[in-house]
This record gives C-alpha cells, sequence and structure tokens, in this order.
C-alpha cells in the first residue's frame, strides 16, 4: 500500500517529489490507543444490556470498521519492515491488506448511512420505532453491509486498473454523502415541528431529547469521517484523472499522511462516544473498577 511500492492503491510515486514517510513510532502509537478505545467500545455494549439497541450495534459496527483500517495498516507495517515487498506471496498480501482498507472504508461510509437512517427513523416515525427498526432488522442491515463491504473492497483492489470500477466508488461515496446530508436536512427542518407533537405525548420528552442527542452525535461523526477519509477519497479521484501528471504525483508522495488522517479517525471517534453517552462513561467505570477488582467501590 505504500505509496513507493508498486500497490494497486497506493501506486508509485514517479515524480521529483520525494515521498512523505511518517515515523512507524507515530503508527504505532496511533495503533495501541485506536484498538484499545474500539475494543472498549465493542465491549461496553456487549456488557451493558443497556445499549443493546440497533444504534449501538450500529456504532458497534462503525467501531469494526475503525479496527480493520488500524489492523490493516499494522500488518502493513510489519510486511515492510520484515519481508520483501517485490516477492509475489508479499504482493498477494499486500492486496489482501488494500482490501481490507477499502472494506474499512466501505464500512465507515456505511455504517454512518445506517445510523443516519436510524436517526431519522427516530425522529420521524418515533411511535412506531420498535416495530420498524429492531434487533433481528438492524442484524441482518449489518450482515449485508459487511457482505457488501468485503465484495466491493476485493473488487475495488484486484480490479483497481479498471476506470469504471474507480468511478463506481467514486460515486459511491458521493451518492452515498449526498444521501446522508439529504436526511440531514429533513431532520432538522422538520424535527423541531415534529418534537412539539411528542412533547405534547406523556412520557416521551425525555425520549425526544435523547433522539435529538443522537443526531448531533451523527453530525460530529459525518464531520470527522468527511475531513479524515477525503484526503484518500481525492487519492482515488487522482489515480483515476491524472495518474502520469507530475503535480497529481506530488500528491501521491502523501499517501502515508492520508493513512495517518484515517487512523486517526479510528481514535476520534471512540472519545465522541464516550463524550456524548453517558450510559458508556458508566459501562466504562464500572468495567474499570472490576478490573481494580473492586478498589473503586
Amino acid at each position: 500500500m505504500a505509496s513507493n511500492r508498486n500497490s494497486s492503491i497506493g501506486g508509485a510515486t514517479t515524480s521529483d517529489c520525494e515521498e512523505v514517510k511518517i515515523p512507524e513510532e507515530i503508527f504505532f502509537t496511533i495503533t495501541v490507543i485506536s484498538l484499545s478505545e474500539n475494543l472498549l467500545i465493542v465491549l461496553a455494549v456487549i456488557k451493558n444490556k443497556n445499549l443493546h439497541s440497533p444504534m449501538n450495534c450500529f456504532i458497534c459496527s462503525l467501531a469494526f470498521s475503525n479496527l480493520l483500517s488500524t489492523l490493516a495498516k499494522t500488518c502493513e507495517n510489519i510486511m515492510i519492515s520484515h519481508l520483501d515487498p517485490k516477492g509475489e506471496t508479499e504482493k498477494k498480501v499486500d492486496d489482501i491488506i488494500d482490501a481490507l482498507l477499502c472494506m474499512s472504508f466501505l464500512g465507515s461510509i456505511s455504517n454512518l448511512l445506517a445510523i443516519a437512517v436510524d436517526r431519522y427513523i427516530t425522529i420521524f416515525h418515533a411511535l412506531r420505532y420498535h416495530h420498524l427498526m429492531t434487533m433481528k432488522r438492524a442484524s441482518v442491515i449489518l450482515a449485508g453491509i459487511w457482505l457488501f463491504c468485503a465484495v466491493n473492497g476485493m473488487v475495488l483492489v484486484f480490479f483497481s486498473y479498471v476506470t469504471f470500477i474507480l468511478i463506481f466508488f467514486i460515486l459511491l461515496y458521493v451518492v452515498s454523502l449526498l444521501l446522508i446530508l439529504v436526511l440531514y436536512v429533513r431532520m432538522f427542518l422538520l424535527a423541531q415541528a415534529h418534537a412539539r407533537t411528542i412533547a405534547s405525548l406523556p412520557g416521551q420528552r425525555v425520549y425526544q431529547t435523547t433522539n435529538a442527542k443522537g443526531t448531533i452525535t451523527l453530525t460530529i461523526l459525518l464531520g470527522v469521517f468527511i475531513v479524515c477519509w477525503s484526503p484518500f477519497f481525492f487519492h482515488l479521484i487522482i489515480m483515476l484523472v491524472c495518474p502520469f501528471n507530475p503535480y497529481c504525483e506530488c500528491y501521491r508522495s502523501l499517501f502515508q499522511v492520508n493513512l495517518l488522517f484515517m487512523m486517526l479517525n479510528a481514535v476520534i471517534d471512540p472519545l465522541i462516544y464516550a463524550f456524548r453517552s453517558a450510559e458508556l462513561r458508566n459501562t466504562f467505570r464500572n468495567m474499570f473498577c472490576l478490573s481494580r477488582t473492586r478498589l473503586c467501590s
């Protein structure tokens, strides 16, 4: 994947621009933090039955996407340090790592779209939400998401030289973001009127406040995703539009910087969950107390 190798996604830089390299110590530190944070999110949701909801299932799936991108970069670093990047076996392993990274990219945008749909149903069909979005349906949606990610991640890597494939994935990214933005516009335009209707019903005020908080959380997650993944997305556009232009090659020399942004997304997301969810914070506190053999009590 690194830009100094002939990888299907990273490519090789042949221009006068020197490749920008990130110290491996930085990648290692981010890896340890990311793995710890995202595993804590998954364990907390599994441990606390109050967190067993469709939205938290999608959040766990998003955390898994973050884990996937972190593990892919870690495997790549190990391969670069200890194996011959020009060997046939190493090239096949590199393709697998690329596929995992693409799966992470597709998994992140798909899970954000699923969370947006979940928030939309929560706000505009609040009284029917538990009938429309059941845990069984959420499981089916997640299975479909990861099947889609696995197939398309491999297609993107092994057929990245086909122009149509790159166009498809660029359009997929744009269309997914547009769908999320359309849902946002509808939510923010109609949420206030709908909130007044729900608030007039007994026992619904707190529920509606929770929904609004969930929508804000999604807004923050989406903003972080766009900032962290857009450089990689732009890298794909460059591969399609100007693969041999020297100026474009200069941007491709920043590929490790793009990877760093992608890995930072995996570090920031869990902090957003913890900051926005009191239930998650309480679960973390209980988990740490138990790990200290009840010294906290």
